[in-house]
C-alpha cells in the first residue's frame, strides 16, 4: 500500500513537493486554504494529483503518513495543531526533497543579503563549469529541481520559515549573512526564537562541512559563543583581520581557508561589481565558498567582477537627464534600506513607505541627514516617516502610487543625483507584493 503524503499549501514549494512525491511513488493530496494559481492547477491535473482549494477537509488530511507544510503556514494554525496531536510528522519541502538527492548543498540564510549572496554563489559555480542549480526561497523550489533534473550542487536560499521544519537535512556548506529583528510575529515576538531558527542551518553539520558567517554581526557573534561548532568555521569581517576567513583592509579583500598566505585570494574591492558595504559582505562570503569548493582564483575574481544584481535589489533602472534611477523594492525592512542608503555616493531623492511593520527608523536618521535631500513618501499612511525624518531632509512629499512618486521625484531631482526606491516597508497597501511595486516603479521610470 502506498504511503499517503498530504501537502498543505500549493505555491511553488507545495507544487514542487507534490511533483517529487508523485514521482517517488507516494499517494499525494494537496490542500490549500486559499485559491491555487492556474499554472499549478494545470500541473497537478496533468499528472493526476488530487487537490482542494479555498478550504481544508480534515478527513482528507488527518489520515496522512506525513505532512509537507508550506513555509507560510505558522505552527499555531488550527489544522497544524490537529496534525501534531495525532503525531503525524510535519516536514518542510526542503527536508523532503533532500531525501532524494546525494548532491552537495550550499545553503544561504540571513535577514538581508541572502538572495544576492545565493545568486552570486550560483553565478560563480556556473562560471566554474559545475553542474549546479539554484532555488529554495528564490525561483524554483528545491523539490521541483530534484524531481526534474540531476545536479551535483544545489545553491539554496533558505528562510527561517523553511529552516523551522527541517530535521535530518544537512547543509554541506552553510552561509549566515546577518541577523536583525524580522518576522517576530511568527516567533512569539522573541528575538532569541528567531536567532535560534536561523542557526538551524548548522544542524547535523560535521567537521567535513563548512560554516561561513559574518563576524561583525553582534547577534551571530553572541550566539556562536554559546554553542559548539562542528563544521569548519570561516568568518568574514570589515572590522577585523580573520585568518582563516575573509576581511577587507585598505580597499583590498583577503580570503584564505588556512593561515598560510600562499593560498590567499586577494582582490581590490573597487573591482567588485556590487557596490556598498553590505555587498562587500556578500562578496566575501561568496569568495570563501568559492575557495572551499576549490574554484580557481581567477574564476572567483571574474565572478565578483561581472555579476549582475538580482531584480529589485539595488537594480539600476536607467539614467535620465543625468539622474540615476535605482529599484530597491526588495528592501521591505529598515535594515535593508540602511544598506541601500549607505551605498549611495550621490545626493539622493529617496522614495519610501508602505505597510509599516512596527519600524524603528532611528538607525536611518544619520544616513538620511547625510545623503538624502528629498523624501518622497509612497503609502496610505506616511505619518511615521514625517515624524522620523522631518528634521533630516529639505522636503517631504506625499504620493499615493508608484507613478506619482516617480513623477514627483523626477521633477525634484537635479542632474548628478539619484532617485532611490527603497521602501523600508511591506508593499501590501498599494501593491500585490514587492515585485509588483518594483515593476510599477520601473514602468514609471521608462515613461519619464
Amino acid at each position: 500500500m502506498q504511503q499517503r503524503i498530504v501537502i498543505l499549501g500549493s505555491g511553488e514549494s507545495g507544487t514542487g513537493a507534490a511533483l517529487l512525491a508523485h514521482k517517488m511513488g507516494y499517494e499525494v493530496f494537496v490542500s490549500d486554504a486559499g485559491p491555487i494559481a492556474q499554472k499549478y492547477q494545470d500541473e497537478l491535473n496533468q499528472i493526476g494529483i488530487p487537490f482542494e482549494m479555498n478550504g481544508h477537509t480534515p478527513a482528507l488530511i488527518l489520515n496522512a503518513f506525513e505532512v509537507i507544510k508550506s513555509p507560510g503556514i505558522p505552527d499555531k494554525n488550527e489544522l497544524i495543531q490537529a496534525v501534531l496531536k495525532l503525531n503525524i510528522p510535519i516536514v518542510s519541502e526542503i527536508e523532503f526533497a533532500s531525501r532524494f538527492t546525494n548532491a552537495q548543498t550550499i545553503c544561504i540564510t540571513g535577514t538581508n543579503g541572502k538572495t544576492t549572496t545565493t545568486s552570486l554563489i550560483y553565478h560563480m559555480l556556473k562560471k566554474a563549469g559545475l553542474n549546479v542549480a539554484v532555488g529554495g526561497n528564490i525561483g524554483i523550489s528545491f523539490a521541483r529541481l530534484v524531481a526534474s533534473g540531476n545536479y551535483d550542487y544545489y545553491v539554496l536560499e533558505l528562510s527561517s520559515f523553511q529552516l523551522d521544519n527541517m530535521y535530518q537535512f544537512k547543509a554541506d556548506f552553510a552561509v549566515l549573512c546577518n541577523i536583525t529583528p524580522d518576522h517576530l510575529d511568527r516567533y512569539d515576538y522573541n528575538l532569541q526564537n528567531y536567532i535560534n531558527a536561523k542557526f538551524r542551518i548548522l544542524q547535523n553539520q560535521t567537521h567535513e562541512n563548512v560554516f561561513v558567517y559574518c563576524a561583525d554581526d553582534a547577534l551571530i557573534h553572541d550566539k556562536i559563543q554559546q554553542i559548539q561548532l562542528n563544521a569548519k568555521a570561516y568568518p568574514f569581517s570589515l572590522n577585523n583581520k580573520f585568518l582563516p576567513g575573509a576581511y577587507i583592509q585598505s580597499g583590498i579583500m583577503y580570503a584564505n581557508l588556512t593561515n598560510d598566505n600562499n593560498n590567499q585570494l586577494t582582490m581590490n574591492t573597487s573591482e567588485f561589481s556590487l557596490k556598498g558595504q553590505h555587498n562587500a559582505y556578500n562578496s566575501m562570503a561568496a569568495a570563501i565558498i568559492g575557495q572551499a569548493l576549490n574554484i580557481r582564483k581567477e574564476v572567483i575574481r571574474e565572478s565578483l567582477m561581472d555579476f549582475q544584481n538580482v531584480e529589485h535589489r539595488l537594480e539600476k533602472v536607467a539614467t535620465i537627464r543625468g539622474v540615476d534611477y535605482i529599484n530597491d523594492s526588495k528592501a521591505t525592512n529598515v535594515n535593508s534600506t540602511w544598506y541601500a542608503l549607505e551605498s549611495m555616493d550621490k545626493p539622493t531623492v529617496w522614495i519610501a513607505g508602505g505597510v509599516d511593520k512596527g519600524n524603528d527608523y532611528e538607525m536611518l536618521k544619520q544616513l538620511v541627514a547625510e545623503k538624502v535631500r528629498i523624501l518622497v513618501c509612497m503609502g496610505l499612511d506616511n505619518s511615521k516617516l514625517h515624524e522620523a525624518f522631518g528634521g533630516c531632509v529639505d522636503l517631504i512629499i506625499n504620493t499615493s502610487s508608484a507613478q506619482e512618486a516617480v513623477h514627483v521625484a523626477s521633477k525634484m531631482a537635479k542632474t548628478g543625483e539619484t532617485v532611490l526606491l527603497s521602501p523600508a516597508c511591506a508593499s501590501f497597501d498599494l501593491f500585490k507584493n514587492y515585485e509588483d511595486r518594483g515593476r510599477q516603479f520601473k514602468a514609471a521610470v521608462k515613461q519619464i
